[in-house]
């Protein structure tokens, strides 16, 4: 066919690109994996062309039906990218000239490079927003798996990483269930920003000729077209948007892995993961590490880095188009990835983890952890005001901390020459587990209130 290995702005031009131009100025690489949202859209504006009258219909269903080959073959690994015709969208339009000739010329009518790329990634990262929030839910549901079986399960809870106040293994985890909870709000509060489509816009000024944008929108899943042509092409907040709520989203799992690092040394030994999600040492016979964890957390610093450059390369940049952009995609195709695959190695980790519990409850019982409890019981039961009876259970540890004892483990004459005018006839106070039972404010590690939290997340996932 005539010009058929030329760009398609060839006619402008006296001399090709370069060669290293050619290969750095090309995305095909990388915005091949939009074929499917380039033909879907493709498809729909043709549609609207011919539902307007712009192009002949028979041009017109020429260039779906063709449309719908290129998907087949692309689909079936028949398609040959080629890196001279730069993108996806010139790859796809020099293909269909080959299969129905210069009925092909039609396809671009009414339409840029500049609102087609855009409208492309943002029906991919829709899709790839409510994908990540799938995969967020098969986190939460392994979550409550663990908790539900560690309902009873006392720990101590850490405030600078010193033992604090007793609580319950699967309270500990429900606070990443929250975490986690607001992960999906964030993609879909990005979902509902998205939801404006940028077909229509041309180049930056629209264009004369009667197109529906209403239609195209409708079509292709969008809410309704955008207000600004040229916002529309030059609009990115979408792709900072969803980097940032990854690059969120990457924290809280990266701080989960560190928590079971820390929870899986010898130093804590708290849980034990199943080899399955472990790997050893090509020296240390006796090594079993949790290296998943450990990518997890390293691989955080790529979310990191994806939303950083995607923020330096917007925040010069002029109102409009430029190839400065042509480098999202990249960025945010990276991102998902990565983040994709450490929710799911996040999920077999919590699968294959097992608690300790009696090494847990040990734990618990160290650095006077009911220290707090004991001050609670004197305001209820002596109307003291707090900071008194904070002062007397403060003397009270240092003490047991002089006598290198446990709280639980003073005599009640030894506990009750602290109070004065008051005794108490019972220790129960100071054992870890009553004082997790007792945490019974709303939000608190009781396990009543664990159970009813356990039944609301579940019926929260969709």
């Amino acid at each position: 066919m005539k010009n058929k290995n030329k760009t398609v702005w060839s006619d402008r031009f006296n001399k090709p690109s370069s060669k290293v131009f050619q290969r750095i100025g090309a995305s095909i690489h990388i915005d091949k994996r939009l074929y499917n949202e380039d033909i879907f859209a493709s498809i729909t504006h043709t549609q609207m062309l011919i539902k307007q009258k712009i192009i002949p219909k028979k041009d017109g269903l020429k260039i779906i039906n063709g449309l719908k080959k290129i998907k087949k073959e692309i689909d079936n690994k028949k398609f040959k990218f080629k890196e001279k015709f730069e993108d996806i969208h010139q790859n796809i339009e020099k293909r269909l000239f080959e299969i129905i000739g210069q009925s092909a010329g039609y396809l671009h009518t009414a339409r840029s490079r500049n609102d087609q790329v855009v409208t492309d990634f943002k029906i991919w990262v829709k899709s790839a927003s409510l994908d990540i929030n799938k995969v967020l839910n098969l986190l939460i549901k392994t979550i409550l798996k663990k908790a539900e079986k560690n309902i009873n399960t006392v720990m101590p809870g850490f405030t600078h990483l010193k033992n604090a106040q007793p609580i319950s293994f699967a309270h500990y985890l429900l606070a990443y269930v929250e975490m986690f909870n607001r992960d999906k709000k964030r993609f879909l509060n990005n979902i509902d920003l998205i939801d404006e489509c940028p077909l229509g816009s041309a180049a930056l000024a629209g264009t004369s000729f009667n197109i529906d944008r209403k239609f195209t929108a409708k079509k292709l899943g969008f809410k309704k077209p955008t207000n600004n042509s040229i916002d529309s092409v030059s609009d990115r907040d979408f792709a900072i948007d969803f980097l940032s709520a990854a690059a969120t989203c990457a924290m809280h799992l990266s701080r989960l892995a560190e928590d079971f690092i820390i929870f899986n040394s010898e130093a804590f030994s708290f849980i034990e993961f199943n080899d399955k999600v472990l790997t050893g040492s090509s020296i240390m016979p006796q090594k079993k590490n949790p290296d998943p964890a450990e990518l997890i957390r390293g691989k955080t610093a790529i979310n990191y880095g994806k939303l950083n450059s995607m923020l330096t390369i917007m925040k010069g940049l002029p109102i409009s188009y430029y190839k400065d952009l042509q480098d999202d995609k990249e960025l945010v195709f990276d991102s998902y990835d990565t983040l994709r695959d450490t929710l799911s190695v996040s999920i077999e980790l919590i699968t294959n983890l097992n608690a300790k519990k009696n090494n847990m409850r040990n734990m618990a019982q160290k650095g006077y952890t009911t220290a707090t409890d004991f001050a609670d019981y004197l305001v209820k039961k002596k109307n003291l005001p707090f900071r008194e009876a904070y002062s007397i259970s403060s003397k009270l540890v240092n003490y047991a901390e002089k006598k290198r004892v446990r709280l639980d483990q003073l005599s009640l004459n030894k506990i009750n020459k602290f109070i004065k005018k008051f005794r108490m006839d019972s220790t129960k106070i100071f054992d870890v587990v009553s004082s997790m039972n007792s945490k019974v404010s709303f939000g608190g590690t009781a396990p009543k209130n664990i159970k009813k939290m356990i039944t609301k997340y579940k019926s929260g996932i969709k």
